[in-house]
């Protein structure tokens, strides 16, 4: 028999030793997950963290960040400044071996750090190793010192005293700048990310000055971020644009094992659950064993004191945990000596001895509250009350949106046009605004693996609506059996019948107004799916511009007027205001086939951002929209969260 693999020999010679930063430049997404602005803004939440981290151990209480001019940024703290003597195994000063030698750092032994973010001792040498240059500052001893490094890390001045520094000056300034041979796909940093994250920071950690300069672009101002209420001031914040239903903000506080535990949660009058957890103020996303000791806690109190006010009768089930967290808004934080997460992004907590930690802290000081504040009490039972009755109400509606069989086409709405192929990673399904658009839609697809769902009018605001009647609209009846996934806890993205859900609607104020209430149907009730990557916004054209036999079509105001600059003279202009005045062979040119047509992936980089921007304009509060619409109005024609 042949062997195809040649006469190769696998030796010691063939394995690559890669020294020092190298392993870091030849394989970046291993250290910080991608080389995109992600990854970017990983370096900066690096460099931030250790001076979060020195202010959590008591020794800062100012930290500032400026994104200078050439996209460089520094980070400068008030802490003890970093060690400068010379470190016993590397031979080289503290901070040079802090910045070169991965696992290096004061995170590991427990006793500098009780408890730190970022990548445990990885980070600093991460940022250097992926930096044009990194300079590093050190005040202290009444000195200052400077060390830089050029070209992933390689010192170009070993650390040297350098001026005198006087009124007892300590801390660290570092400043670095991404290389942008690594991150080709931007080297500049978002303010917005930058902001939003400090915001957060301030939030979760109470008493810490927190500022932002941007100098890299004209009339952005100084902002300061301090909040001494900490993450109760965080629930007020998210609860802005809702209306709370008791006046107390219940603040939960206690250690155990060296593990710390704060929350803070507060009931509106929503019908939504915004939950967010932090461990060492690292957004756990994907939550984790804290948000489990949370929930076990929350339901078997509220439960508890149900029963014992005979708010719940004996022959009366207990209320579950959806009754319970409707209209909540809720921030757990907790500090851990010694995180586990599950996965390298760090969104879930897999410590098991916090589940109870959490669990019995809260059991106790929510019981305490419950008794001490009973005519609060009494509101967040009628809330959860209520709840309990628009869920049985829902349940019988939510009968219908559940499919026997991904092939049973007697279950599928009689308004949809299915495609005729049953692969799902093919099939797409395009929800188009209206019959007469649906009808040019459904002439002009392909049905092999294009299936239409044309909608009546714009679907119900879930934002305002309790389940019994999000479950009784026949538009969403329509899209979930038509999806097959199910929804909540039933939820199984494996039965999705389309890997393309795109949403089809006119490319005017009328539109924007579906596409936004679609999406926030998605976000609330279908949020797997978005992050499945499964949820696409169709480009319409506005435009069509003839020129004799020629035809050319325009999306934007901006592509009419380089259209009519290319084809110069005379030409024939026609505004298309709705899906319908196309006939179906345009309707395939521009928008429906493959090959011509421009889809938007919807994407959630943020997902408590977005929770906020939905708040924002499908909620009550008309102040917080206008302004968020006036200084966002690029939001309508490119909605891509």
């Amino acid at each position: 028999m042949s062997n195809n693999r040649g006469n190769s020999l696998y030796e010691a010679t063939d394995i690559q030793v890669l020294e020092g930063l190298e392993a870091v430049r030849k394989r970046p997404g291993m250290y910080i997950g991608s080389t995109s602005e992600t990854g970017l803004h990983h370096l900066a939440w690096e460099i931030i963290d250790n001076s979060i981290d020195e202010a959590l151990a008591g020794y800062a209480d100012e930290i500032s960040i400026t994104i200078n001019k050439d996209q460089s940024m520094t980070v400068t703290d008030n802490g003890r400044g970093m060690p400068i003597d010379l470190h016993e195994k590397t031979k080289v000063s503290a901070v040079e071996t802090i910045f070169t030698v991965l696992h290096a750092g004061g995170k590991f032994g427990g006793g500098v750090y009780k408890v730190s973010g970022g990548l445990h001792g990885v980070g600093a040498a991460v940022v250097n190793a992926l930096s044009e240059f990194l300079e590093v500052r050190v005040y202290r001893d009444e000195k200052v010192y400077f060390v830089r490094f050029e070209d992933g890390g390689k010192t170009v001045n070993p650390l040297v005293e350098i001026d005198k520094c006087e009124n007892g000056k300590k801390g660290t300034e570092v400043t670095f700048k991404a290389d942008s041979t690594v991150f080709t796909e931007t080297s500049h940093f978002n303010y917005k990310t930058i902001h939003n994250r400090l915001k957060q920071m301030a939030f979760l950690n109470k008493g810490i000055k927190i500022v932002l300069n941007d100098s890299s672009r004209d009339n952005i101002k100084e902002v300061v971020f301090y909040n001494e209420g900490g993450i109760k001031d965080y629930v007020s914040y998210l609860n802005v644009s809702k209306v709370p239903i008791h006046e107390s903000i219940v603040y939960i506080e206690g250690e155990e094992d060296d593990i710390v535990v704060e929350v803070a949660l507060q009931y509106n009058d929503t019908y939504q659950t915004t939950l967010y957890s932090f461990t060492n103020n690292i957004n756990t996303g994907e939550g984790g064993t804290h948000e489990e000791g949370f929930r076990m806690a929350l339901n078997r109190t509220i439960n508890g004191y149900a029963r014992e006010k005979n708010i719940l009768k004996k022959d009366e089930e207990n209320l579950t945990g959806d009754d319970i967290r409707e209209g909540l808004t809720a921030v757990i934080s907790i500090k851990h000596p010694n995180p586990q997460y599950e996965g390298q992004t760090k969104t879930k907590l897999g410590n098991s001895e916090v589940r109870g930690i959490v669990s019995r802290i809260l059991s106790e000081q929510l019981s305490r509250f419950l008794y001490e504040n009973p005519e609060e009490a009494k509101i967040i039972l009628d809330k959860a009350q209520v709840a309990y009755k628009a869920r049985l109400a829902a349940s019988k509606a939510r009968e219908i949106t559940r499919r026997k069989g991904a092939l049973e086409i007697s279950a599928l709405p009689g308004k949809l046009a299915d495609c005729s192929s049953k692969d799902a990673s093919e099939s797409e399904i395009y929800i188009v605004e209206g019959d007469s658009a649906g009808g040019s839609a459904k002439q002009g697809r392909d049905s092999k693996f294009q299936a239409i769902l044309p909608l009546r009018g714009k679907i119900l605001n879930v934002e305002k609506a309790n389940l019994a009647r999000i479950f009784d609209n026949n538009e969403i009846k329509a899209m979930l059996t038509a999806f097959g996934t199910g929804i909540g806890e039933e939820m199984d993205l494996t039965k999705l019948r389309y890997h393309k859900i795109i949403i089809m609607t006119d490319a005017d104020v009328d539109g924007a107004h579906i596409r936004t209430l679609l999406l926030t149907f998605f976000f609330r009730f279908l949020k797997p799916v978005i992050d499945g990557g499964y949820v696409y916004i169709a480009q319409p054209p506005l435009y069509k511009v003839s020129q004799g036999r020629k035809e050319v079509y325009a999306y934007s105001e901006e592509e009419l007027e380089v259209v009519r600059e290319e084809l110069g003279g005379r030409v024939k202009l026609q505004r298309y205001k709705g899906l319908g005045e196309m006939n179906p062979e345009q309707l395939w040119d521009t928008t429906m086939s493959p090959d011509g047509r421009t889809l938007i992936q919807v994407t959630i980089d943020d997902a408590i951002q977005a929770d906020q921007v939905f708040d924002m304009l499908m909620g009550d509060d008309v102040e917080p929209r206008r302004d968020y619409i006036m200084e966002n109005s690029k939001f309508v024609e490119n909605l891509d969260i």
